[in-house]
């Protein structure tokens, strides 16, 4: 990694670190635990070397609502294996009513065709027991699967609360995925209800999901009932499907109940997310009530800084982890934003309009998001109000330092950028934002509280401060899955995380731990470019291309051969008008040799329509690979899994013709 220090964008003031959530942690440490830390290295080293005693802080600090309380905090540090909170019982749900403030919006929703609408407290906890009452008529009980095939609305807000409440398994998909990815996702835990819209709206076009519908209520044999939202078409009725009852027909029935809380033991299911599912089927990963509840009160609070009346946004579909992040910062009192359309309709501005309409103070996306406003040449600051701004958070994939420096330059000079980095294993962030810390151009922040991360090289053994090698986790963490659905022994589980480096989770990126403790992820190990007996992360290619205009997107591999030889070809798709010739190919080689090493450039560079990513938003590197390699298709991916199958046609193609050398 570069030696030189990188450039310090931001610094927080002494009024946010007085307000800052995590400084009335230090003091309450002090006050109640009689505990001093001097610097947030201090605390999190005692975070990650008593996981029990911090964990228990956490639960006292936030004064967690036990029906019946704990008996042991940590039992065994197996991973996986360790048992959180043995004894007690809870409810995520009612963390969250806990919240209510009657003087702000609980949602504020926006969508392509309707206008700005807002939901009120007292609104949302009336549609919450309303469904969960509807639930409990429809012979719902604890441990029962609710599945749902819905926008980012509130509908999912509503639906997946009032499954909560009842201690009912929540599990959602975007209307995006098809009827087959959706099948592969559901089967495997067996619903009792389906919650679902006609279609939905994006770029300017409706889609029609109704077949899609019906397609998925045949692959499922344990629904019982369904629940139709005429989202798209106010005039559509469920033709076709198993015991339907319309959306308003449930919010319509008054019976005069109150939301009540099922209590739940620490480790009841919460809700099943599913891995990007490349090849095979996706892993149905499951997340507990206690687990999830205590890591999104920590994250929210203390690394995102989530303050009472605050305005939380995070782009995202009811398919990503994002978005049951989202719904977790009311927890820490703060107003939802919601948006369901696409990003970049009519223009890339929506969002930021967005922001300046609602007054957003967290405003969470992607960082290939920011990477193609900064392409665009958008300077929001100078087209929009965003004074409420205070945060930018950003994940999916590692946010290039220009971008850092484009959101200095064009979004908001005092604005706390805070890059994280986390995934679906842990419905949370590992590594991310800090308001008590600088942000350097080009790195995360810090590691989390209780996130007792390092990196290994391949013997295991932790690679000196700067260094690169895989990103490890040496203790078990509460929100870590409490197992996989249908994994009765727990095999596919621990193949998932702990097959190199046995009772340690390996993640599966590159990671380098700088001497600031600051870190640079640098992509996914399994995609790593091994070039001539280096290791390259794929990170690094695509932060210098995206420097380079005309260029939209991109993906790199490198094909190693048993003689040693190898054959690394970059596929780039290009942004209207720009053409791949030989001056682009030119300066695509030049940079790459300027901002890193002859290692770094491309034996080919090809044009393609488009770049294949999974529904969750990740390049597929290693799928593409594997074609390359001449595997068949079928054991080299899941056209079910992702978001553009059609861009796979190209490297089964014409592309696969090419060898090494």
């Amino acid at each position: 990694m570069p030696d030189q220090l990188p450039t310090i964008l931001w610094q927080p003031d002494d009024t946010t670190r007085r307000q800052a959530h995590l400084t009335r942690y230090l003091q309450w440490l002090k006050t109640e635990k009689n505990l001093v830390f001097y610097s947030y290295p201090e605390l999190w080293q005692w975070s990650v070397e008593q996981p029990a005693a911090f964990w228990e802080s956490i639960w006292s600090y936030f004064s967690i609502i036990a029906h019946r309380p704990y008996h042991t905090v940590l039992s065994g540090m197996e991973m996986p294996g360790a048992q959180w909170f043995a004894g007690a019982t809870l409810n995520y749900a009612e963390h969250v009513f806990r919240m209510r403030n009657e003087r702000q919006p609980a949602i504020l929703f926006q969508n392509e065709r309707q206008a700005l609408t807002a939901v009120s407290w007292q609104e949302l906890e009336r549609q919450v027991a309303a469904m969960a009452r509807f639930l409990r008529e429809s012979g719902v009980q604890r441990g029962d699967r609710v599945a749902a095939f819905l926008p980012n609305s509130p509908h999912a807000i509503v639906a997946v609360l009032a499954a909560m409440s009842i201690g009912a398994v929540w599990s959602s998909c975007s209307p995006d995925f098809g009827a087959n990815s959706v099948a592969d996702r559901f089967v495997q835990i067996e619903p009792k209800i389906l919650i679902a819209v006609d279609g939905y709206t994006y770029g300017g076009k409706s889609f029609d999901k109704r077949e899609t519908l019906r397609e998925i209520c045949r692959a499922l044999p344990s629904l019982q009932r369904v629940v139709f939202i005429p989202y798209l078409d106010e005039n559509a009725r469920p033709e076709g499907l198993p015991n339907a009852v319309l959306w308003d027909d449930i919010m319509n029935h008054t019976a005069g109940e109150s939301l009540r809380f099922e209590p739940l033991p620490f480790e009841h299911p919460v809700w099943i997310l599913y891995s990007s599912g490349t090849t095979g089927i996706p892993k149905a990963i499951t997340h507990s009530h206690g687990g999830n509840l205590l890591e999104h009160l920590k994250y929210l609070h203390f690394h995102n800084d989530v303050q009472p009346g605050e305005r939380f946004f995070w782009y995202s579909t009811t398919g990503w982890m994002m978005w049951n992040f989202t719904l977790a910062s009311l927890l820490a009192g703060a107003t939802i934003v919601l948006y369901d359309g696409s990003p970049g309709y009519p223009t890339l501005n929506v969002l930021w309009e967005l922001a300046e309409k609602t007054r957003i103070t967290h405003f969470g996306t992607s960082a290939p998001f920011l990477v193609g406003c900064m392409k665009a040449g958008l300077s929001p600051k100078n087209d929009f109000d965003l004074s409420a701004l205070r945060s930018i958070g950003s994940t999916g994939s590692p946010l290039p330092p220009e971008a850092f420096g484009w959101v200095y330059e064009h979004l908001k000079n005092d604005v706390w950028l805070s890059s994280m980095a986390g995934g679906t294993d842990v419905c949370t962030a590992w590594v991310g934002g800090n308001p008590l810390l600088p942000v350097y151009q080009g790195e995360i922040q810090c590691r989390c509280l209780g996130c007792a991360m390092e990196s290994w090289d391949e013997a295991g053994h932790p690679v000196p401060p700067g260094e690169v090698g895989e990103m490890v986790v040496t203790k078990p963490m509460p929100s870590m899955p409490v197992f996989f659905w249908n994994d009765p022994d727990g095999a596919r589980y621990r193949s998932s995380y702990f097959e190199d480096y046995p009772g340690v989770w390996r993640h599966g990126d590159w990671l380098c731990i700088t001497p600031r403790d600051t870190l640079i992820i640098l992509g996914r190990s399994d995609a790593t470019l091994n070039r001539q007996g280096v290791r390259i992360g794929t990170a690094e290619i695509y932060r210098a291309l995206d420097k380079i205009p005309g260029i939209r997107d991109a993906l790199i591999v490198n094909i190693e051969q048993p003689d040693g030889s190898d054959w690394m070809p970059l596929f780039v798709a290009l942004q209207p008008g720009a053409t791949l010739d030989e001056t682009l190919k030119t300066r695509i080689r030049q940079t790459l040799r300027g901002d890193y090493s002859p290692r770094h450039v491309p034996d080919d560079i090809i044009e393609v329509p488009d770049i294949p990513y999974t529904i969750s938003g990740k390049k597929m590197e290693t799928p593409v690979k594997k074609i390359l390699q001449g595997k068949p298709p079928e054991k080299a991916y899941n056209p079910d899994s992702m978001r553009n199958p059609e861009a796979m046609a190209v490297f089964l193609t014409y592309l696969g013709k090419h060898t090494a050398g």
